[in-house]
C-alpha cells in the first residue's frame, strides 16, 4: 500500500518550513493559493507550503494600488463562503480586499506555512518517485508528491515597446506598479489605454492633474456601478442575521448569470443589454463628437464589460482630453500620435493591461518523459477544465486556463477547483496512488467541447481582446454557464484520469 498524501505529520509547522519536502507546493498567496491553503487545514492535512514570489501574500490586490483601486463585483459573491466578511460597502476597494485575505490567514494560521521571496522558476517531474522537483530563483530546490499553481492570470504588467519611451524626461510608469511617490497636481499626464483599470484610476488622477489626456485605442462598454457604503444599521443586521448575507450572495450571483446569458448563449438578451448601456451613456454624453468617440466599435462584451458611475462624466471634463488614435512614439516631453500630432507630457501612465497569453511562461516546466508545457501548449494551452493537462501528473491550476468569465465571481470557480484538488488528494490516498494524470482523450473532449462553446460567445465574434489569442481561440474564458462548471469541477472524477506509477530504469547491460 503506497503511503498516503495527508498520512505524515509535523511539517505544518513553523519549524517545518525548512524541510525540501512536502505533500503539496501551492505556488502563489493571492486569493488561490490562500483559498486552497485554508481549505487543505479544514481537511486536516498540513503538509504543505505556500512559495510566493513577493514579499507580501495578497496577489493582485497586493499589487494594484492605483487611486480608485477597486472590485467590479458585490463584495458578498467576492469572498469565499467558507470565510465570510462583513464589508463596509457594495463594491469593496482594494485595501479592503488586502484586508480580507490577510484576516484569512490570520484565522487559519497560514502565516508560518507561507515562504515570501521564494520565486518558482522551474518544476520537473521526477518519474522514479513520481515527485516534482521545484526550482527557486535563488538556487534551492523543494520536492513536491504535488504541485498547484495559483499564480492567476494577470500578473505581469504589459506595457507596449513604443519607439523613444526610454527617452520620455518625465515619470512613467504602469498602474500595477504605482507611483505613489509622484505628486500629480498641476502636471499634464498621459494615460495610455481605457481598460478596467483607466476606468478606476483616470478620474481620480482627473482630480489633482492640470490636464489629463487619455489615449485610447478603442472605446469599452461602460455601465453603471450601483456602489455605496452599508449603513452602521445594515452593518449590525448582517452580523446578526448571517442569512441575509447568503441571500445577498446569491442575488448577486443571479445577476451576473443574467448578465452571462448575454455573454454566452443568448443574442437577444446582448441586444437589449446594449440598448440599455446606450441608454445609459447617451444620458452621460451630450456632446455629439464625445457620443461617437465613446461608442465601441465591436460586439457588447467581446472585450471586458467595465463598471463605473464617473467615466463619462470625467471625460467631459474641460481639463481631459480624449485622443482616439494610438501613441506611435514617446517624445522627452511628450508622445507622438499615429497621425503625428505631439502631445506635450509631464508624466506617463500605462493602463494596458497584462500579459495573458503565455501562461505559466516564467516557469519551465517538465513532466514525464521531459515534455515540456510550452510545447504541450504551443498553440494556446491545453487542459481538461482548466485545471489539469495530460503528460503532467499531479499538477493543477486554480483560475487556469478557460476558467476566467466576463461576468460573475472569480471565486465562485475557485472553489469549485479547490474541491476538484482536494478530490484529486482524497482519491490517491484511498487508492494508495502516487500520482494522477488526467487522460489525454479527456483532455481533447474538453477542449474540443471549449472551441465549440466558443463559437457561440461574444469573446469570438471578431474584436481583438486579452481573452483570445492572435488567432482568434478563446484560451481564457468559461464559454458557459459558472453553475455548469461547478457541476463538473466539484466533484473529482476519477474516470477522468489515469494512475501514474513510479518509472523503475531499465538495468545497465
Amino acid at each position: 500500500m503506497v503511503e498516503g498524501l495527508g498520512s505524515v505529520e509535523g511539517l505544518g509547522s513553523a519549524e517545518g518550513l525548512g524541510s525540501a519536502e512536502w505533500d503539496v507546493a501551492i505556488i502563489g498567496a493571492g486569493f488561490g493559493g490562500l483559498g486552497l491553503a485554508a481549505r487543505l487545514l479544514d481537511a486536516g492535512r498540513e503538509r504543505f507550503v505556500v512559495l510566493e514570489a513577493g514579499q507580501d501574500i495578497g496577489g493582485t490586490w497586493r499589487d494594484n494600488t492605483y487611486p480608485g483601486a477597486a472590485c467590479d463585483v458585490p463584495s458578498h459573491l467576492y469572498s469565499y463562503s467558507f470565510f465570510p466578511a462583513t464589508w463596509p460597502r457594495r463594491f469593496a476597494r482594494q485595501p479592503e480586499i488586502l484586508g480580507y485575505l490577510r484576516r484569512l490567514a490570520d484565522a487559519y494560521g497560514l502565516w508560518p506555512r507561507i515562504r515570501l521571496g521564494a520565486e518558482v522558476v522551474r518544476l520537473d517531474f521526477d518519474e522514479a518517485s513520481c515527485t516534482w522537483q521545484v526550482g527557486l530563483a535563488s538556487g534551492e530546490t523543494l520536492r513536491a508528491k504535488v504541485v498547484v499553481s495559483a499564480v492567476g492570470q494577470l500578473q505581469r504588467p504589459r506595457i507596449p515597446a513604443l519607439p523613444g519611451l526610454e527617452s520620455f524626461s518625465g515619470p512613467s510608469w504602469h498602474s500595477a506598479r504605482w507611483r505613489h511617490d509622484v505628486d500629480l497636481r498641476g502636471l499634464r499626464v498621459g494615460v495610455v489605454g481605457t481598460g478596467a483599470s483607466a476606468i478606476q484610476f483616470v478620474p481620480e488622477v482627473a482630480k489633482v492633474a492640470a490636464q489629463t489626456v487619455v489615449f485610447q485605442r478603442s472605446a469599452p462598454y461602460v455601465v453603471p456601478k450601483v456602489d455605496r457604503a452599508y449603513r452602521p444599521a445594515e452593518l449590525a443586521l448582517v452580523r446578526r442575521v448571517p442569512v441575509l448575507r447568503q441571500l445577498d450572495r446569491a442575488r448577486v450571483y443571479l445577476y451576473g448569470e443574467s448578465l452571462g446569458l448575454g455573454l454566452v448563449r443568448s443574442r437577444a438578451w446582448l441586444a437589449a443589454l446594449t440598448w440599455l448601456w446606450r441608454r445609459w451613456m447617451w444620458s452621460q454624453v451630450l456632446d455629439p463628437a464625445l457620443r461617437a468617440a465613446c461608442t465601441p466599435d465591436s460586439v457588447m462584451g467581446c472585450k471586458r464589460i467595465l463598471f463605473s458611475n464617473d467615466w463619462y462624466r470625467t471625460l467631459r471634463r474641460e481639463d481631459v482630453v480624449l485622443v482616439t488614435e494610438a501613441v506611435a512614439e514617446v517624445l522627452p516631453g511628450g508622445v507622438r500620435t499615429t497621425s503625428g500630432r505631439e502631445v506635450a507630457l509631464d508624466a506617463l501612465i500605462f493602463g494596458t493591461g497584462f500579459e495573458t497569453t503565455d501562461f505559466l511562461s516564467t516557469i519551465e516546466v517538465s513532466g514525464r518523459r521531459g515534455r515540456r508545457l510550452a510545447e504541450h501548449w504551443a498553440a494556446g494551452p491545453r487542459t481538461h477544465l482548466g485545471l489539469a493537462s495530460s503528460g503532467f501528473p499531479n499538477l493543477f491550476f486554480l483560475y487556469g486556463p478557460n476558467t476566467n468569465l466576463g461576468s460573475n465571481s472569480i471565486l465562485f470557480m475557485l472553489e469549485g477547483q479547490i474541491a476538484h484538488v482536494l478530490g484529486a488528494l482524497a482519491t490517491m490516498e484511498a487508492a494508495g496512488l502516487p500520482a494522477l494524470e488526467v487522460r489525454p482523450e479527456v483532455e481533447a473532449e474538453f477542449m474540443a467541447w471549449v472551441e465549440a462553446q466558443s463559437r457561440r460567445t461574444a469573446w469570438t465574434s471578431g474584436c481583438r481582446s486579452w481573452y483570445t489569442t492572435a488567432e482568434g481561440r478563446n484560451t481564457h474564458n468559461w464559454p458557459s454557464f459558472t453553475f455548469l462548471y461547478r457541476l463538473q469541477a466539484d466533484r473529482f472524477d476519477p474516470l477522468a484520469y489515469r494512475a501514474v506509477l513510479p518509472r523503475v530504469a531499465a538495468p545497465v547491460a
